[in-house]
């Protein structure tokens, strides 16, 4: 973060540590810190999740409302992304000062999940030209311990896996006019396809070389970041195994320049490069993460039958 204070003795260390591939804190330049991942957190919302990456807390809730698709595109459903900054997240987040940061991050998870190989817009769909259901996902910057662009996209991510929208039956009748039918049974109702969804991986360039999962001390000591969305792998979301392998193919989604620094072609490539190993593995043990819990949930609850036929 720009307000943290590091003398140039301590930057000179990050900085050394980071040529030679061993970073202050033990870690190589491609590994992440251990994160603690909760999902169905916020008992009123569609899905939610909280992510803690070290001293960085995330916490994402996801609404949805049935809403009419525009004319451009009759048979996609709406995602829009809203983020606030607690003011007691970093000290320079009280009052306004968190605004521009916040809204920069939905920018760029705005412009991740709306390629068209990211998250597909069509499982939105209701009944084409007429409804569709739109979700607001909602992130709220609890602390702030550097990497938030990464922490905002595995959280966000893993509230949408926890999301289930109810089953409709949509009728067309007179005058053109729809009839919504939403069922009422929590047990009727389908999980969202995330599993090509982008996953965001920041590259703080410290010296000649990139790091992930930047610590706030690493992010004083760079002046430019390249923060890119990769798309992730379905098979690491799902038990079945009749994954094409074109979807199995990581693209990437968005590629963004942060801070006011330069970045060389070739540092840039390299940037990418290793951008892109790091967002496989993290898709992977997300996805593994993911599935193990949503066993050990169905586990739990499991749906009973009473009566004298079972």
């Amino acid at each position: 973060m720009a307000g943290l204070l590091l003398s140039p003795t301590e930057k000179v260390f990050i900085v050394h540590g980071v040529q030679d591939d061993h970073r202050s804190d033990g870690r190589t330049n491609i590994d992440y810190r251990p994160m603690e991942l909760e999902t169905n957190v916020v008992s009123h919302a569609t899905g939610s999740s909280r992510l803690r990456l070290a001293n960085t807390d995330i916490l994402v809730g996801v609404k949805t409302e049935i809403d009419v698709p525009t004319p451009e595109k009759p048979d996609l459903g709406k995602i829009e992304f809203y983020v606030d900054c607690s003011a007691n997240a970093a000290p320079q987040f009280e009052g306004r000062g968190g605004e521009q940061l916040a809204i920069g991050i939905a920018k760029l998870m705005q412009a991740a999940y709306h390629s068209s190989d990211a998250f597909d817009l069509k499982q939105l769909c209701i009944f084409e030209g007429k409804q569709c259901w739109k979700i607001y996902v909602d992130i709220l910057i609890l602390e702030c311990g550097g990497n938030l662009c990464d922490a905002v996209s595995m959280a966000v991510k893993a509230a949408l896996f926890n999301t289930k929208l109810p089953s409709v039956k949509a009728a067309l009748m007179d005058g053109g006019n729809i009839d919504l039918q939403l069922s009422d049974d929590p047990y009727d109702a389908k999980s969202l396809d995330i599993g090509t969804a982008p996953l965001l991986v920041t590259l703080c360039k410290i010296g000649d070389k990139c790091v992930v999962d930047p610590s706030a001390e690493e992010e004083s000591c760079s002046v430019i970041s390249v923060v890119v969305g990769v798309t992730g792998n379905p098979s690491s979301y799902s038990t079945e195994e009749n994954v094409s392998d074109s979807a199995k193919e990581s693209k990437f989604t968005t590629i963004e320049m942060v801070g006011s620094g330069s970045v060389a072609p070739k540092t840039l490539k390299d940037a990418m490069n290793q951008g892109m190993v790091a967002a496989k593995l993290l898709d992977k043990a997300l996805g593994e993460a993911l599935l193990r819990e949503r066993q050990e949930t169905q586990v739990k609850t499991k749906k009973h039958s009473y009566g004298f036929l079972r």
